[in-house]
């Protein structure tokens, strides 16, 4: 209802409908052994995340005590050549071990000393079993570096294989380089596989953090807008009311005081939102609903907008979440905002509030300026299409545009249909 300023456009703006999902449900809480576990694995996360060096050195430490005990002699028993010098073996251990430690940070350098190791292992005939470890730093290549990375990794992997087929294995070498390198790719398949699904879960959080985003500049909006131009209201009725009646430029000036100190709790309030307090937890209070209706009301008229009201307390369960009572809060907030700074000075609004069988109909309709005071293709602002989304986050509808028979233009109507609970919108 405001121009290209800020507000929400007064231009003529079609019905709109439509579901905007509120996003999906967060997943239960693990019960039973599966909590503890959970937990055990988080800390070992946050464990890894604080201190990678001694996860790498942990790791590093039992794989090389590994294959030192392999080069104490269980080697030859997959050897082709048991007659391998002892300290070749040694050697060909370590580099298959040792260079471990860099296997997140260096993946690609790491596997290339490995392969060192492996083609000395291969030539040599010793074939150890350290060799396989290699699969370490290439699950580690698919899951951090680029696709060109792989091709690399094969180029270092495949030479050690066909060697050592070819040296000790005439007869067979495809027996032993086809299933290895099968084996490699069911590690690269495993990389990809976590690596898409870390990035799926990473974007779910930037998706998160844009609705959020979203929802906090909407609020701000509807906050800020609103009682700023309940202030401006006041200040300058109590401008003209300050040389001819002092006592009404003093209410005014109290009732300043008071919009301001209301505005400034509620943009403390949605700011906490996005601190967290020592615990983790934000202080929460209640969002206002159909109860303070007759209030956001009253703040208007003090602003010098003549409302008419028919705001009937609900019977009963009125099936509106507290989210849905804050559209309706919001909408009739920004629909009264527009009009007192828009409709003119001799504007007055009629709001209705009613609740039907399988609803909640809400009606604002000024006589103000209406579209004659935008122009023509203004179009649409912030406030206006805060409104429509908010409508359809709950299966609303919204309709927003001159009032029908307004002479030259004048007169404003919104009109918000919400469906209870259970019923089709």
């Amino acid at each position: 209802m405001t121009g290209s300023n800020g507000g929400t456009g007064r231009g003529t703006a079609p019905r709109t409908t439509g579901v905007i999902p509120a996003g999906p449900a967060a997943p239960p809480a693990p019960t039973g052994p599966s909590r503890y576990v959970q937990r055990l694995i988080a800390r070992a996360r946050a464990f890894d995340t604080a201190r990678p060096w001694a996860w790498d050195a942990l790791l590093t430490s039992v794989w090389t005590l590994a294959a030192l005990v392999d080069a104490s002699g269980g080697w030859r028993n997959t050897a082709r050549d048991p007659s391998v010098p002892t300290w070749l073996v040694l050697v060909a251990s370590l580099l298959l071990s040792l260079p471990l430690y860099w296997r997140r940070r260096r993946p690609t350098a790491a596997l290339a000393v490995m392969a060192a190791g492996a083609l000395l292992s291969a030539v040599s005939g010793a074939f150890l079993q350290a060799g396989f470890l290699q699969a370490l730093p290439v699950f580690h290549i698919a899951l951090t570096r680029p696709p060109r990375a792989l091709g690399w990794s094969a180029a270092l992997i495949v030479p050690p294989l066909v060697a050592g087929a070819l040296l000790h294995q005439a007869d067979t070498w495809d027996q032993y380089v086809v299933p290895t390198l099968w084996a490699y790719v069911v590690v690269v398949l495993l990389g990809i596989t976590v690596r898409s699904r870390r990035e799926e879960r990473e974007q779910e959080v930037r998706l998160a953090a844009a609705a959020e985003r979203a929802r906090i500049a909407r609020e701000m909006h509807d906050i800020i807008g609103h009682n700023l131009s309940v202030i401006t209201g006041l200040a300058d009725g109590g401008r003209y009311a300050a040389a001819k009646n002092p006592e009404r430029a003093a209410q005014a000036l109290d009732a300043i005081g008071t919009t301001s100190r209301q505005a400034l709790a509620e943009l403390r309030r949605l700011l906490g939102v996005l601190r967290e307090d020592e615990d983790g937890a934000a202080e929460r209070t209640p969002q206002p609903g159909l109860a303070e209706l007759p209030a956001l009301v009253d703040g208007v008229r003090k602003a010098g907008l003549r409302v008419h009201a028919e705001l009937p307390l609900p019977q009963g369960d009125t099936a509106l979440s507290a989210g849905a009572q804050l559209t309706v809060y919001r909408v009739l907030q920004e629909a009264l905002t527009n009009t007192l700074k828009h409709g003119g000075p001799d504007a007055e609004a009629t709001v209705t509030l009613a609740y039907g069988p399988d609803a909640v109909l809400l009606t604002v309709t000024d006589t103000g300026q209406g579209a004659s005071a935008q122009g023509p293709e203004q179009g649409e602002g912030q406030g206006l299409v805060g409104m429509r989304e908010r409508a359809a986050l709950y299966d609303g509808t919204l309709e927003s545009g001159p009032l029908p028979g307004g002479a030259d233009g004048a007169g404003w109507r919104v009109r918000l249909r919400l469906p209870k609970e259970g019923f089709p919108s």
